[in-house]
């Protein structure tokens, strides 16, 4: 890797480390507030209150900054996602780790979180983010790196069908209990999730990871 990319890199591992530590302060004073028992599920009256807008609002404008400082760290489209995924990969996992700084929450990697709100709660054992944010690390070290030997970075449309087929499964498998309460009218203020579909899980990732891999081999030759 060239210098001037790993300085970059450094640079947005430092931004993403401390928007880790600062989504993990937002989280400790949520906690505080709805949970001052320690968090646990069912979820309290946050989703249905008027502080889920804001929480929405949140989630968005940390997507923002993150696709703010890919742009400004790459050139081209590749590079520019490859500083995206490193950037939100690292943040996802420094928050786990301030969030157990803080909270020493949680008590383990297959304990289950709130993944994400928007549109409705996303819900997983820790380690499910965990892995994918190691995917994403791989996949944009090995872009730029691609990028720095100068290489003309191709996809084709098998390799995108595939990644994101495993992608949609990995997201379902995070949305599929609170969506399907939301589809049948049901009420999810006692919901409380207790299986995990490991299996859908596992086929999504397996196929995302393939994928990047046939993307990245035949960009190497």
């Amino acid at each position: 890797m060239k210098k001037e990319t790993l300085n970059r890199v450094w640079i947005v591992t430092f931004f993403a480390i401390a928007m880790g530590y600062l989504e993990a302060i937002v989280v400790a004073y949520l906690r505080a507030l709805y949970y001052p028992n320690g968090f646990n599920f069912p979820l309290a009256n946050l989703v249905q209150s008027e502080i889920l807008l804001i929480e929405w609002v949140r989630e968005f404008a940390t997507i923002v900054m993150l696709v703010t400082v890919a742009m400004l760290a790459g050139k081209k489209f590749f590079e520019r996602s490859a500083y995206f995924i490193f950037a939100f990969a690292v943040w996802d996992i420094f928050y786990y780790v301030f969030l157990k700084v803080i909270l020493d929450w949680p008590a383990s990697l297959f304990t289950w979180d709130v993944l994400f709100l928007i549109p409705w709660p996303w819900v997983g054992p820790v380690i499910t983010p965990v892995l994918c944010s190691l995917l994403m690390i791989f996949t944009a070290i090995a872009v730029l790196n691609l990028n720095d030997k100068g290489k003309k970075i191709r996809t084709i449309l098998y390799d995108w069908i595939i990644i994101i087929l495993g992608i949609l499964l990995v997201l379902i498998s995070w949305m599929y209990d609170y969506g399907k309460m939301i589809f049948l009218n049901n009420s999810d203020s006692g919901f409380v999730p207790t299986h995990y579909n490991w299996w859908l899980f596992g086929i999504g990732f397996i196929l995302a990871g393939f994928g990047i891999a046939r993307f990245l081999i035949r960009n190497k030759k």
